[in-house]
């Protein structure tokens, strides 16, 4: 297996600054996932699979409203995609506590917050390959824009705020998890706000008890977001709502979020 490259020693007696801490801890973990293409093919191939036998095995028995089932599907898709992506960060996480790289970091004059924030830009670097994957096969099963580029455009930047803030989630679970196995483990606790969401069915196909949950989290609100800025007036007719209802709320999600997760995370790792 390659080697991956440590941070750049600082000479005795300076410190780094955040920025550029923040860049170099970022880069590592742009080029440890470069470095293992098992990780680009194998997640590349799985997505490209599950978006296949959603369109073609499940699209024929599931309505959509006025809108074609495979641009109903492919925004929850994508949205859903970012978090089964995030995942990995989790296990990441746990593996650098484990094997001492936290460790070293620490005995750095480096910013503690560079460590994680460079993480997190390094995992939400790694969400864009996994857009452009999952938008170009969604694109080539049928998927087409019924929206502006504008708003198209707004889509792609909201999905990268709502995966930054679930970034930090998953980095939160792997300093407390201990180990990348454990870490898998409590990163599987978004099934339920993927499946239990407005991403692949109707919100109102659910049993009404199912449905209060599933209106009122997360993943539905960025969906839908997504959805009204990609397919127009249709999605607008369907959901009930514009797309500035759903965008603003997709944002103060994303916001509490970061609120939770980013002092819990820092707090964790100034503890250990």
């Amino acid at each position: 297996m390659a080697s991956i490259p440590a941070p750049v020693p600082v000479p005795a007696g300076r410190s780094a600054g955040l920025a550029a801490s923040t860049v170099g801890i970022a880069r590592r973990g742009l080029l440890k996932f470069l470095r293992t293409p098992q990780l680009v093919v194998v997640g590349t191939i799985q997505s490209a699979l599950f978006l296949l036998i959603f369109r073609y095995v499940f699209g024929g028995a599931i309505g959509a409203g006025g809108l074609d089932y495979v641009d109903f599907l492919v925004p929850g898709f994508i949205t859903t995609g970012l978090l089964f992506a995030g995942m990995g960060a989790a296990a990441g996480v746990a593996e650098d506590l484990e094997q001492g790289f936290v460790d070293r970091l620490r005995s750095l004059p480096i910013p503690r917050s560079a460590v994680l924030a460079g993480r997190a830009m390094a995992d939400t670097a790694l969400l864009v390959w996994s857009l452009a994957i999952t938008s170009a096969v969604g694109f080539a099963v049928g998927f087409r824009l019924h929206g502006g580029l504008a708003d198209a455009l707004a889509a792609f930047g909201l999905l990268l705020v709502f995966g930054f803030a679930f970034e930090w989630m998953f980095i939160t679970l792997g300093l407390f998890a201990g180990t990348p196995q454990a870490a898998q483990g409590l990163a599987l606790m978004v099934f339920p706000l993927t499946f239990v969401s407005s991403a692949y069915v109707p919100v109102e196909s659910m049993p009404g008890w199912m449905q209060a949950f599933a209106e009122h989290q997360p993943v539905t609100v960025m969906v839908d977001a997504v959805r009204v800025l990609t397919q127009g007036p249709a999605a607008e007719a369907l959901l009930g709502h514009g797309a500035g209802f759903y965008v603003t709320r997709a944002l103060a999600w994303s916001a509490a979020i970061l609120a939770v997760f980013v002092p819990l995370a820092v707090a964790r790792y100034r503890r250990g």
